[in-house]
């Protein structure tokens, strides 16, 4: 699984690798019992520092993602991935609030902002 990091964006890089590590799990690209690699060579492959990707670990260790196993490495853990994608688009929904709240400041209408969303959504 590729992680790719924009450094001007609006999430905090450590937020942005634990979302994209999430819909690894949701896509099945990241398998349950499977390694991910360590702190210290995620934060090098990423060109960030080993506190961000130590913190983001200890995000996806907090929610019962992944699992530390002493010396050998951190590992996807058992899931559902049902309830997983249900708490991304809870996630997705406030967050979409807000940009629904700032289009109406902006004096957008809903129409504007649907050609916007689709005009910016790029299928991969």
């Amino acid at each position: 699984m590729k992680i790719v990091i924009q450094p001007q964006g609006t999430l905090a890089i450590y937020e942005q690798i634990v979302n994209q590590m999430k819909n690894g799990i949701v896509k099945k690209e990241l398998q349950a019992g499977e390694a991910l690699p360590s702190i210290r060579r995620l934060a090098a492959e990423l060109d960030v520092s080993v506190i961000t990707t130590k913190r983001a670990y200890e995000e996806l260790e907090k929610e019962g993602l992944i699992r530390s196993v002493g010396g050998k490495g951190f590992y996807v853990c058992e899931y559902n991935t049902d309830y997983l994608r249900e708490k991304q688009l809870v996630m997705l929904e406030q967050r979409l609030t807000e940009v629904i709240a700032e289009a109406r400041q902006a004096g957008l209408s809903c129409k504007e902002l649907v050609e916007m969303v689709e005009a910016l959504y790029v299928e991969e």
